[in-house]
């Protein structure tokens, strides 16, 4: 059973985070919900499309201008307060890697800290412990945060993504983080090129086996873009494609821009493994 906030999950209950950027230069959105109406308007969307977790992040993950601890705090703390006080059973998730920023987001009201550069700050598993959070566990290669791959290469991709997200939680559990709320994340995209990145898709099966919840984040990435040929606004459909067989092969939460299209792909592949009935079962009954 997988724990966050005030919600259960059962193991076999696809997830959907929804992605609420609160940068003026996010890579996909451009700065949509960079103002707190916009932002707040995308949250009761994503809640009314079926999202659980509202992923919530104040730096975008690529290069770019930089973004003080105290200017991503600006731009998120406030806002993780309201999503608080207006939808108290969604799940707040604050994407961080500063230890000092996921302290005063769980002071605010996050349930879920979602390191996506793999444990950069030590210091972040140890807010989670004592504030008995979530926390995302996820192999980034090694990269600094904020940093592009180039020329990386592994032995064996996913070995390395056992070892360290692997490592990451085992450690997360010793400091005090609830075992049934961290979960582990292969990182496509961070350090790594794009056959990294379908590797890792291919063989998710192996993180699922591990017993822990695993985490996706595909939604319109460079490695789906670069498989298919397709700019940035042209990856939904590749992006579904890879949620499907995410989804088949046994991967629980999905961070995504479209949540709607999401949650019907995730709910066709639970009919098909057996794990929810039909919406409407009227054919061949008349």
């Amino acid at each position: 059973m997988l724990r966050l906030g005030r919600r259960e999950f059962a193991p076999d209950e696809p997830v959907i985070m929804a992605i609420v950027n609160r940068t003026p230069d996010s890579f996909y959105d451009q700065g949509a919900t960079f103002r707190d109406e916009p932002a707040l308007a995308r949250v009761e969307q994503a809640v009314a499309e079926g999202a659980a977790i509202i992923d919530i992040g104040g730096v975008k993950a690529g290069p770019g201008e930089e973004v003080t601890a105290e200017e991503e705090a600006r731009r998120v703390l406030g806002f993780v307060s309201e999503v608080r006080r207006r939808f108290p059973d969604v799940v707040i998730s604050v994407d961080t890697w500063r230890a000092t920023v996921g302290e005063a987001a769980c002071e605010a009201g996050a349930d879920l800290l979602n390191d996506a550069w793999g444990g950069v700050d030590p210091g972040l598993a140890e807010v989670a412990a004592r504030y008995r959070v979530g926390l995302v566990c996820t192999h980034a290669g090694g990269a600094e945060p904020r940093t592009r791959p180039h020329r990386v290469t592994y032995d064996d991709v996913v070995a390395d993504i056992l070892r360290v997200t692997l490592g990451l939680a085992e450690r997360a559990v010793a400091l005090g983080v609830p075992r049934e709320s961290v979960l582990i994340d292969p990182g496509h995209d961070f350090g790594k090129n794009t056959r990294h990145s379908l590797e890792a898709t291919r063989r998710l099966g192996e993180m699922v086996e591990t017993g822990w919840p695993v985490l996706v984040s595909l939604s319109n990435k460079d490695f789906v873009g670069e498989t298919l040929d397709r700019p940035l606004k042209e990856r939904v459909i590749g992006t579904l494609a890879t949620t499907a067989v995410s989804a088949w092969l046994g991967a629980q939460v999905y961070r995504v821009h479209e949540v709607a299209e999401t949650r019907q792909v995730l709910d066709m592949v639970a009919s098909i493994a057996g794990h929810r009935p039909p919406a409407v079962a009227r054919r061949g009954l008349a």
